[in-house]
């Protein structure tokens, strides 16, 4: 009689092979739900009446600074934020807040203060990535006043900034 050598089923292809397709399924549809439920959407308010609420506070900026009339020239060239007062020049000369809120992606948002030179023209440098479309805010430190408007930046010419 002739002996075979049969090997156990471990040490085969064919098990090992039926074993990986369902346990392949389980691990891409755990990282598939790892995805679906990692973080919130950053761009949906969760609380609506909160937000009304305050958007009449928000007009009260936007109507002092129009009542002070508040215009300005915007521009950044290499990294220097530059923001020269057309009318408007608060007379303490201040420091400015001047904010950066990219459209679609929160972790870009950033943030700069800006303090005024001897001629009134308010400076600051950054190092982050301003390319592309941005909602910019002026504001004094003790927010009286706001002035916005969206962007698109690089821009060729100074960008005027008015409520």
């Amino acid at each position: 009689m002739e002996t075979q050598d049969i090997k156990p089923w471990y040490k085969q292809f064919y098990p090992w092979f039926l074993i990986c397709i369902p346990l392949s399924s389980f691990i891409v549809g755990g990282i598939v739900i790892s995805y679906a439920t990692d973080g919130s959407d950053s761009l949906v308010i969760d609380d609506y009446y909160k937000e009304g609420k305050t958007i009449n506070s928000r007009l009260d900026k936007i109507q002092a600074a129009k009542e002070l009339e508040i215009k300005t020239l915007f521009n950044i060239e290499d990294g220097i934020i530059s923001v020269e007062f057309v009318s408007g020049l608060p007379s303490t000369l201040e420091a400015l807040k001047l904010d950066f809120f990219h459209v679609t992606q929160e972790e870009k948002d950033f943030h700069v203060l800006l303090s005024a030179d001897a001629n009134g023209i308010y400076r600051a440098s950054t190092d982050a990535d301003y390319q592309g479309k941005w909602r910019v805010r002026l504001t004094p430190l003790d927010e009286a006043w706001k002035v916005q408007q969206n962007v698109n930046l690089p821009a060729r010419s100074p960008i005027k900034l008015e409520p």
